[in-house]
């Protein structure tokens, strides 16, 4: 329990950062982290590497954020942003928000993944199970979008 809740503390702010840009909503972004937590803390015992906690722990989020956006989905159900209780560190959220709405979701993923969670493009297409290139061209026609909309 000790050694978990060592590696998780540093990585706490950075998963609610990435939940909420990724969601786009304070009480699902805590609500996703929460549930990614327990099923991190119950699979804890089988990580090999601790060293690799931050990257493992991250993909759990990754898949618990996707899965809570496909329910979302089918129930036809979006919300839009809510005062977070844990405002994260862009000095307009609103329109970080704005910008991040006029992508597809997957490159919406992809920009969040990079931006917010410090991935690099290769363990990109790991966690989205796509290709590196893809996520190369996806990225930058991600980023084009957000620069002619603003």
């Amino acid at each position: 329990m000790e050694q978990f809740l060592e590696l998780y503390e540093p990585v706490y702010k950075d998963m609610y950062r990435l939940a909420y840009y990724y969601l786009g909503n304070a009480q699902d972004a805590e609500d996703a982290v929460s549930e990614t937590v327990l099923k991190a803390y119950e699979k804890f015992a089988s990580l090999r590497k601790k060293e690799a906690f931050k990257s493992w722990i991250f993909k759990i989020l990754v898949n618990q954020c996707m899965s809570f956006l496909r329910k979302k989905s089918s129930k036809g159900t979006v919300e839009l942003l809510e005062e977070p209780t844990f405002e994260p560190k862009l000095e307009d959220t609103t329109l970080a928000w704005d910008l991040l709405s006029v992508l597809s979701e997957e490159e919406r993923q992809i920009v969040v993944l990079s931006v917010f969670g410090g991935y690099k493009g290769e363990e990109i297409a790991k966690l989205l199970h796509i290709k590196h290139s893809t996520v190369r061209s996806k990225y930058r026609r991600a980023l084009k979008k957000m620069e002619h909309h603003l």
